[in-house]
């Protein structure tokens, strides 16, 4: 039995989310499904996180066991071809210790959302990015943040339908800037909570429109109290960029 380790890149719009779903196509699924037809083995594939429908991801680390030997090299070149024509693209492939999880190895999450600021419609960024045509101000946006950094009770950011124990995080980057007609807010964790990043956003956007002051972010996060949240902003515009892990045991 081998470990391999995949890095995924792929475009969440025509699938329901990441995790296998009962009601809809999923990455897993797919990925899950090409790997049947190259080995015809049954495998499970884990990731560092999950994605919800309509969600891109640059680099999700994932893995999956097999029992036939293979070349890394090789069964990343198998896995693309089989996934054709799915939007998921398999980047890096190595095989890993026994020991190493995608997701419980995981210490670190990094997502970046867009939003294009800007009058006219988006064409080549459709369903890529947050279309926001009303002026923002990214700078109020960064300045209100910095209020969510650090470790905090997030549940007005927290969907009702989020499964986690707890709703305490530590946010460790929350950063707003703009480059041209685009406005990126990079977020960096050990974990999130389900539509934190999303809600988070929305509410970002009503500072830069003008409907929020920057204090209210502050105290829609004391609030503990998903009927404080101002917005959550649609999936389209996120990505999952980067997993970080410690020194991988490789074999």
């Amino acid at each position: 039995m081998t470990r391999f380790a995949l890095t995924l890149e792929f475009d969440g719009t025509p699938f329901f989310g990441l995790q296998r779903q009962s009601n809809g196509p999923s990455v897993q699924q797919a990925v899950e499904d090409a790997l049947h037809r190259i080995t015809g083995e049954e495998v499970v594939l884990h990731s560092a996180g999950r994605t919800d429908a309509g969600v891109h991801a640059l680099a999700m680390r994932s893995h999956v066991d097999l029992e036939k030997p293979f070349d890394p090299f090789r069964l990343m070149e198998a896995l693309n071809a089989h996934l054709r024509p799915d939007p998921i693209a398999v980047t890096h492939c190595e095989a890993v210790s026994e020991d190493w999880h995608a997701r419980f190895s995981c210490t670190g999450r990094r997502y970046l959302y867009r939003i294009v600021n800007r009058r006219a419609p988006l064409t080549l960024m459709r369903d890529r990015a947050w279309h926001v045509a009303q002026p923002l101000d990214a700078e109020a946006m960064h300045r209100a943040a910095q209020a969510l950094v650090g470790r905090h009770d997030f549940t007005t950011f927290r969907s009702v339908h989020c499964q986690a124990a707890d709703p305490v995080k530590t946010l460790e980057r929350l950063d707003v800037e703009r480059d041209g007609d685009e406005i990126h807010i990079h977020a960096s964790a050990r974990s999130f909570l389900h539509h934190q990043v999303r809600s988070m956003v929305g509410c970002l956007k009503l500072v830069g429109a003008g409907t929020w002051p920057e204090a209210r972010i502050a105290e829609a996060l004391a609030a503990r109290d998903r009927g404080a949240l101002g917005l959550n902003a649609p999936p389209h515009g996120l990505y999952f960029v980067e997993a970080t892990y410690p020194i991988e045991s490789r074999d």
